[in-house]
């Protein structure tokens, strides 16, 4: 979870300030966005938060190809990527006990 916490606030600070071109050319409809890494990477949702201005971050990965992308949907329903990469794993990790300053 805090892993994802901290993938959302670079995900927010990443789309609050893109150009207009490059938001353009990076962003489509959701069903677009998602049945486009479904088709050509095999990817489906992992997890999902909800962001600044009720923006939904989302992660999608294939354990099969190991390959990620992190999306933001805005209210409207438009759908950016912001990040992408390989070798993706799904992780479980425990806090670190009370006290301990590691």
């Amino acid at each position: 979870m805090k892993r994802i916490a901290v993938i959302g606030a670079l995900v927010l600070g990443v789309v609050a300030g893109p150009s207009a071109a490059q938001t353009a050319r990076n962003c489509a409809p959701r069903d677009t966005v998602v049945d486009r890494l479904a088709d050509k990477y095999g990817e489906t949702r992992q997890s999902i938060g909800l962001g600044a201005n009720n923006a939904m971050v989302e992660v999608f990965a294939s354990d099969k190809t190991g390959t990620w992308t992190i999306t933001v949907t805005m209210a409207t329903g438009l759908t950016c990527l912001v990040a992408s990469g390989q070798a993706y794993e799904t992780l479980a990790e425990n806090l670190p006990a009370k006290g301990n300053d590691a």
